[in-house]
C-alpha cells in the first residue's frame, strides 16, 4: 500500500487543521459600520481578534444599511451559496421595528432565514435589538420578545440586545442617535464575543 513520507503527511495534516472557515455576519447598518471607517466596525474588530487568537475563521460582512428581515430573506440564499459559512451571525430586525412593520412577519422572516442557514449543519447566532420607548410599551415589549421566541423555537444561540453595553450612554452614538461611534465598537465586540465564542 502506498504511504506518504511522514513529513508530507504531517504537513498535509497541519494544513487541514488550519483550514479557514467563514463566519457570515448578516445584518444592517449597525453591523455594516454606518458612519465609520471599515476597519472600525465590530465585525472588522472581530476579524482582528480571531487572527490575534490564531483561530481559523474569516469574517464575511454581508450587512447592508437599511436592510429589513424581508430583504435579508431574499438575499440570504445567494450569500450562503457564495460564502459557504460555518457560522451565520444574523443581526436583522432593527429596521422592521423602526418602520413599525408587522412583528409576526418579522418573526417568520427570521425563522425562515435561520432554517435556511442551519440546513447543512451550520451554527447560527441570532442577535436581537430593542426599540426606544416612544414606539409604545406593547410594541417595544413584543419586539424584544420576538428574538427570544424565534431563538427558542429554532434552537439557536441568542444575544438579546446588540447595543446593551452602550445603549444608556448618549455619547456612544452619532448625531442620528441610532448608530454607535467608533470609540464604543470594541465594547460591542466584547458583548458579541461572549455569545459567539462557544460556537467556534
Amino acid at each position: 500500500m502506498f504511504r506518504l513520507p511522514i513529513f508530507i503527511f504531517l504537513f498535509v495534516t497541519s494544513l487541514a487543521a488550519q483550514a479557514t472557515q467563514t463566519i457570515l455576519v448578516f445584518g444592517d447598518s449597525l453591523s455594516s459600520g454606518y458612519g465609520l471607517a471599515r476597519e472600525q466596525s465590530w465585525p472588522s474588530l472581530l476579524q482582528q481578534r480571531l487572527q490575534a487568537s490564531h483561530l481559523p475563521y474569516a469574517i464575511v460582512n454581508a450587512s447592508i444599511s437599511g436592510e429589513t428581515t424581508a430583504g435579508g430573506l431574499t438575499r440570504l440564499p445567494e450569500a450562503l451559496a457564495m460564502h459557504k459559512p460555518a457560522i451565520v451571525v444574523l443581526a436583522l430586525g432593527a429596521n422592521d421595528g423602526l418602520r413599525g412593520l408587522s412583528l409576526a412577519q418579522m418573526r417568520a422572516n427570521l425563522a425562515a432565514m435561520i432554517h435556511a442557514a442551519k440546513q447543512p449543519g451550520r451554527k447560527v447566532l441570532l442577535i436581537g435589538m430593542k426599540l426606544p420607548p416612544n414606539f409604545g410599551l406593547d410594541y417595544t415589549a413584543e419586539f424584544a420578545r420576538s428574538f427570544k421566541d424565534v431563538a427558542r423555537t429554532q434552537k439557536v444561540a441568542l444575544l438579546p440586545f446588540l447595543l446593551e453595553p452602550v445603549a444608556a450612554d448618549p455619547a456612544a452614538f452619532q448625531a442620528d442617535n441610532l448608530h454607535p461611534v467608533a470609540e464604543v465598537e470594541p465594547k460591542i465586540l466584547d458583548h458579541v464575543w461572549k455569545a459567539l465564542k462557544p460556537l467556534l
